[in-house]
């Protein structure tokens, strides 16, 4: 079963070269990234059944042990976030098919796409599996190139500006992220997590301290928590449709997936619990404010993106295992919630020509389907029972008030606002955009009025067709975010197992026996 892992990354990479090699080929290139992404996720499936129910799977690339070999690391966690990235890199990926069909290369040019799409699914693949800090690094670095070029794609002003921006900021993330690489290396002679989790308390406590908060720091800002999240409203939004919901779906997590492993394995010992109370009380309503504030659906989308990163980041400070597994669930929710969100958006530009709500109007009668792919998944991250993000959110809230700590109740008071306004923004948005009666797109109304100088608020392009296969990529995961509610026992059980197993200590077992530490 061992030989599977490494293929979640070559896979990709081998898919990525393929693409390339056939760049004037469309058919084969869709093809070649269509079928890779499915065995990716065939094999994350197969591999989370396994260690669900045996062990976590440890692999040494090319036979050399830690501390100077790459491990790669497959337990419950990892497996789950493959298995789930997949997914929705597969859905988007039709997404963009379909739109590559009907706009040619202007928006999303198959030859650069395709190849780029994939490199930055090995990106994100890698960090999901590194078993040490300096490969969980080269993870963040792949990624870095590939959605680089994937926001850029177009080569407009605003895309080369924006994307200037997250570059810089992504840069800035590295470089903390590999100065405390050098300073652990200094300090312990390995960056293996198993070693590091077992020899960190030879530290001070100062010590671990500043290599705590060094991490901290870099991984929060690929995380986009406050007061580091300024450059996502801006970024995302410009971005084509397809890349806007993968960056909204998957980037940020893979900054909480580091976070999750430097909390609870690296510095289990060293604790920031209260900082990080205050950090996701900020992030919450800061994010939930910005959106609030907007005109355009995209803007919206993106601050409520900050906003819920704030939740995953309080189901972290509160460090229980209830905790931590409500957290994962919140976590994969969220990637898909988000995610078809986006999607949905990306229909409501084509169809309406617009994604301000001060302009868009009448879609209710215009297009009721594509209303009912944008309000399912919205009420979904409103919170509203019965579905997955009031599962999650309940979770937190339950392993909070099981602390019972002032700061806590603080906190759930804040979620609790929090989720309201992310209905607020998501509602109004819906009743303005879809509700309203179609007509002058420029006629002014009184209830919007303080919205008109919102950013990008009267942004107006030209009406696109709508292939079927985007209409039934984004039905499918809005299909995908119900079975979160269907199956969410299951689902919850296995996130359950996982905290369980993140608060045990790490312990790498190969296939000669021989363990780590």
């Amino acid at each position: 079963m061992s030989a599977l892992v490494p293929l979640l990354v070559a896979l990709p990479l081998l898919g990525a070269a393929v693409t390339l090699v056939f760049g004037r080929n469309t058919r084969v290139q869709v093809i070649v990234t269509v079928t890779t992404l499915g065995l990716v996720s065939i094999i994350a499936a197969v591999l989370l059944v396994t260690v669900d129910a045996t062990a976590p799977i440890a692999v040494e690339v090319g036979g050399w042990p830690a501390p100077f070999g790459i491990v790669l690391y497959v337990d419950r966690l990892a497996a789950l976030l493959v298995l789930v990235s997949s997914v929705v890199l597969g859905a988007v990926l039709l997404f963009s098919i379909g739109q590559g069909s009907a706009d040619g290369i202007e928006e999303t040019p198959i030859s650069i796409f395709n190849p780029s799409y994939l490199i930055l699914a090995a990106g994100i693949f890698n960090a999901f599996i590194a078993g040490d800090l300096f490969n969980l690094y080269v993870g963040f670095e792949i990624l870095l190139v590939a959605s680089y070029v994937l926001i850029t794609l177009g080569s407009t002003e605003s895309r080369i500006r924006t994307g200037a921006v997250y570059i810089v900021v992504s840069l800035v993330s590295s470089i903390l992220f590999l100065a405390a690489i050098a300073m652990i290396y200094g300090a312990l002679g390995t960056v293996n997590m198993a070693q590091i989790a077992d020899r960190m308390g030879e530290l001070p406590q100062d010590v671990q301290l500043v290599l705590h908060l060094l991490l901290v720091a870099a991984f929060g800002i690929k995380a986009a928590v406050f007061p580091v999240s300024f450059w996502l409203p801006d970024s995302y939004p410009t971005a084509p449709a397809p890349v806007t919901a993968v960056f909204a779906g998957l980037l940020t997590k893979v900054g909480v997936y580091a976070l999750i492993r430097t909390e609870t394995q690296l510095f289990a010992s060293n604790s920031i619990d209260t900082l990080l109370l205050i950090v996701a009380l900020a992030t919450m309503v800061v994010g939930v404010l910005g959106a609030v504030a907007q005109a355009e659906l995209k803007r919206i989308l993106s601050f409520t993106l900050v906003s819920h990163v704030g939740y995953m980041v309080f189901g972290l400070a509160i460090a229980t295992p209830a905790a931590i597994g409500a957290t994962v669930y919140y976590i994969v929710h969220h990637i898909v919630v988000q995610t078809t969100l986006f999607l949905a958006v990306g229909l409501v530009e084509r169809r309406a020509g617009s994604t301000s709500i001060v302009r868009v109007k009448g879609l209710m009668k215009a297009a009721p389907l594509i209303a009912v792919l944008y309000f399912v998944p919205a009420i979904n991250l409103g919170g509203l029972p019965p579905f997955s993000g009031f599962i999650g959110k309940i979770g937190l809230f339950e392993a909070a008030a099981a602390v019972g700590t002032p700061l806590m109740i603080v906190l759930i008071v804040g979620g609790v606002v929090t989720s309201l306004l992310t209905l607020y923004a998501l509602m109004r948005a819906w009743n303005l955009a879809f509700w309203r009666e179609d007509g002058d797109a420029q006629e002014p109304d009184e209830r919007i009025a303080y919205l008109g100088d919102a950013p990008a608020a009267a942004d107006q392009q030209e009406r696109r067709r709508i292939p079927l296969i985007m209409t039934l990529a984004t039905g499918g995961m809005v299909a995908v975010t119900l079975a979160l509610t269907v199956f969410a026992g299951p689902i919850y059980g296995l996130c359950e197992r996982i905290g369980i197993g993140l608060q045990e200590p790490v312990v790498l077992v190969y296939e000669s026996g021989e363990g780590v530490p």
